[in-house]
């Protein structure tokens, strides 16, 4: 299976996609740029991987180091600066790596498959690309509030006579920090949005491809295809990035125990000049890792939603049928049939937003069904239920059930180590 995704990955790595100056990710462009992760070139290469070496490793060694003040009071001694310096940086490393993988790989426009939006309908390229335009709103969103915060810390902490350097010094130290600071969040969040900006679109497709399932008079071939296309995608999609969810998981939740056997230890401080830089780190590390798990479960349970709409689908057509075939006319000539039984519009305001069309109680109409024999659709449902879409981490597919795994692994080593320190049981 691993050589398969292997080739599958490389099948499709053979130029890299060309793009102009004023397209769509003009904007991705320029934030890119910015931000020194753009790898178009060698000279962008080096100066990329120069601003990622000064800002996630020798900043936070000199503030670590030089800036560590062990004559200061106690709202100014950093107790907590270890782990929070070395559990940005980790994760700021594993982001940066993938994230020059991706672009110097794959390039942007293929990356975020855009390449083959021509291959969708108008529907689908209209809708990812306003989700395409809010993504950096998405970034700010998460990064901005925490970065105030961070700022308002550092801003006091130096000008309040956290160190003993000249002024001028205690600028630019302070400046440095918070470039360090904002530059390894945002990369981190970076790949947590486009990993969210990617899912959207298969969930696009899956809408997409339940219209045309149910409304569409398509042949079992056609419908397919398209979900192999799907499927396919979907492989990709794990393979690109299996390994920063994985590590991403790994990291931060080793973050998260160091932090929380700190803090839980006797007689540690938790005062918020001294804990409240450890506790936005956190708070970071758990909103990221909670749009990488969210968007992956979300995609996995659309993907599986093929097979009931399918056998709702069968089901439906199999009724029209048979009746057709009793009374020898149209359902629609007898206003009987799933088509013209309950739709599910009077419970509609109690559903709210939850119901499209993929995961609804809503019957299919019989029209969509006339070409297509009994035994040709028992075979589409039962290859979808043979053959469960979603994204995985080598092999193991991240679903509702994989959350509650994941939830139960955490809550028992939380417990094992505050019985350990604190004494719950």
């Amino acid at each position: 299976m691993e050589d398969e995704d292997e080739a599958l990955e490389n099948k499709t790595v053979l130029v890299r996609s060309g793009s102009h100056m004023y397209d769509e990710l003009r904007s991705f462009r320029t934030w890119f740029k910015w931000m020194c992760v753009d790898q178009s070139n060698p000279s962008s290469a080096c100066l990329s991987w120069f601003v990622f070496s000064l800002l996630t490793v020798v900043v936070p060694w000199l503030s670590h180091y030089l800036l560590a003040c062990s004559e200061c009071d106690a709202d100014h001694s950093r107790t907590y600066d270890c782990v929070t310096q070395l559990s940005m940086s980790s994760v700021a490393a594993l982001s940066f790596i993938c994230l020059s993988r991706f672009n110097k790989k794959y390039g942007l426009r293929r990356f975020l498959f855009l390449d083959k939006l021509c291959d969708e309908s108008e529907t689908v390229r209209n809708c990812y690309t306003q989700q395409l335009n809010r993504s950096t709103k998405i970034l700010f969103f998460f990064v901005l509030p925490c970065f105030v915060a961070e700022s308002t810390y550092k801003i006091w902490w130096y000008s309040s006579g956290g160190t003993q350097i000249p002024f001028l010094a205690n600028v630019i130290a302070c400046i440095l920090e918070l470039c360090s600071w904002f530059y390894r969040t945002v990369v981190f969040f970076l790949v947590c949005v486009l990993f969210r900006l990617i899912c959207y679109l298969q969930i696009l497709r899956l809408q997409d491809f339940a219209q045309v399932l149910i409304h569409v008079d398509s042949d079992v071939e056609s419908v397919l295809r398209e979900h192999l296309r799907i499927r396919r995608h979907l492989r990709i999609i794990s393979h690109r990035f299996r390994v920063f969810i994985l590590w991403a998981l790994i990291f931060i939740t080793a973050s998260l125990f160091a932090s929380l056997l700190l803090t839980t230890r006797q007689n540690a401080d938790l005062r918020i000049y001294k804990s409240g830089e450890l506790a936005l780190c956190s708070v970071s590390f758990l909103a990221g890792l909670m749009i990488l798990l969210r968007s992956a479960t979300r995609i996995t349970h659309k993907a599986q939603s093929v097979t009931c709409l399918a056998a709702k689908w069968h089901a439906c057509a199999t009724i029209d049928s048979y009746h057709w075939a009793e009374t020898e006319f149209p359902p629609a000539a007898h206003q009987v049939g799933c088509n013209n039984g309950y739709n599910g519009s009077s419970d509609a305001e109690d559903v709210g937003d939850e119901e499209d069309e993929l995961d609804n109680t809503k019957f299919v109409p019989s029209y969509a069904n006339s070409t297509i024999s009994f035994q040709k659709r028992q075979a589409l449902v039962t290859y979808f239920e043979s053959n469960r879409a979603g994204v995985t981490i080598y092999g193991f597919m991240l679903d509702r059930t994989s959350l509650h795994t994941i939830f139960g692994i955490e809550l028992t080593l939380m417990l094992w180590l505050l019985g350990k320190t604190v004494g719950v049981s």
